[in-house]
């Protein structure tokens, strides 16, 4: 199997040069104007970040891409679907808010923004997964599968149930409507350690299913009957009282998600940048975030939304760490003498030990998604 290629170009700006410069740099240098854009529509899938959380992408990475795919004669707009949890996007309207709260405008991106699945979430197309494995339909977002070209623009960070969040996970979680997201949660249920609760409510303010009950201690349980398996009550958790059941559950989502951007992604020009910045521990589906756990990288683009994720995990795990961050703490050490010396591991999975990220490449080559062998080009 031949490699797929992957550009990159690191965060250091001569004066003179922006950072927004190189982007646009970067994505005409990875072949971007290689695809047909006049007088198409094309969806941008991003993340607007859940208010309160500061580690989203800003929105003027967003005005970068509108604008050469405006130069390359097409009709660009910025695009997410409803989440399925309590927050401030599990509507259209809310979700809006948010995002003009967090900077996303027209003004400020020069383009509209359409949330994909309608206003309650339930305006999407059935899409048949070709060759989906688990599962042989999507329930996608109605504007994400009505444009003609789709741009994946995503932060690349860290995430308690899939292990990383990236180009994958950006277009496959990111563009199923709320039903969709329920069937690919729905194998992926947590459960709650009776000795860790301190019976502290915050789950269940969060639990959009209302799954969360209390015993007579008021500790707390889940009721599988009513849980998706979402996982915003694990990262939640402020006393690692909740975690998946079983390691099976982080790699049944990731496997439904792949299929879900495979459903997303058959049969359309497509194109992926990943922004390695203020690299999370955490999604940015949150109301906070924690500090970054390596130093900022830059921005990597492909055709290949696997080859990109492959490379941008790889970069992250090369990375050193930042002291005192989430990663330095739950990072493996070993005493020899007087001295502590790293172990190698991967950092995502030393944060999240439940989850393992390499499901997705592996299911992801195994569907004919992509590549997860890559050519790392970069640009100066």
């Amino acid at each position: 199997m031949e490699t797929s290629k992957v550009f990159f170009t690191d965060m250091r700006c001569k004066v003179g040069t922006s950072l927004l410069d190189k982007m646009d740099k970067l994505m005409l240098a990875a072949g971007i104007d290689q695809i047909n854009f006049q007088n198409a529509f094309v969806a941008i899938k991003i993340h607007f970040g859940e208010p309160g959380n500061l580690a989203f992408l800003r929105p003027n990475f967003a005005k970068t891409v509108a604008d050469r795919v405006k130069k390359l004669g097409g009709l660009p707009f910025l695009t997410d679907a409803n989440t399925l949890y309590v927050g401030r996007r599990n509507n259209a309207l809310v979700h809006l808010d948010a995002a003009y709260e967090n900077g996303y405008s027209p003004f400020s991106t020069g383009c509209q923004i359409i949330i994909a699945d309608g206003l309650k979430g339930n305006d999407y197309v059935e899409v048949p997964i070709k060759g989906g494995v688990h599962m042989q339909s999507a329930m996608i977002g109605r504007a994400i599968m009505d444009a003609d070209i789709i741009i994946s623009l995503n932060h690349f960070k860290g995430h308690e149930l899939t292990g990383f969040g990236g180009a994958i996970k950006n277009i496959g979680m990111g563009s199923g409507s709320r039903a969709g997201k329920m069937a690919m949660h729905c194998n992926g249920k947590p459960e709650v350690d009776q000795e860790k609760c301190t019976g502290c409510r915050v789950c269940a303010k969060h639990c959009n299913q209302v799954a969360i009950i209390f015993n007579d201690d008021k500790k707390a349980g889940i009721d599988n009957a009513l849980c998706v398996g979402c996982g915003r009550c694990i990262a939640l958790c402020n006393f690692n009282a909740i975690a998946s059941k079983f390691d099976g559950s982080s790699n049944d989502v990731n496997i439904r998600m792949v299929e879900y951007a495979k459903a997303v992604l058959e049969g359309r020009p497509h194109f992926h940048i990943s922004v390695i910045n203020h690299v999370s521990p955490h999604c940015d589906c949150h109301g906070m975030n924690d500090a970054a756990i390596i130093p900022d990288l830059g921005i990597f683009a492909s055709f290949d939304p696997v080859a990109l994720d492959h490379a941008c995990i790889d970069a992250v795990n090369a990375a050193p760490i930042i002291p005192g961050s989430a990663l330095a703490e739950a990072h493996v050490y070993e005493e020899d003498g007087s001295r502590k010396l790293t172990v190698k591991t991967d950092y995502f999975h030393s944060i999240h030990p439940v989850t393992d990220w390499r499901s997705q490449i592996a299911h992801s080559e195994a569907i004919g998604l992509g590549n997860g062998r890559y050519e790392l080009i970069a640009l100066e």
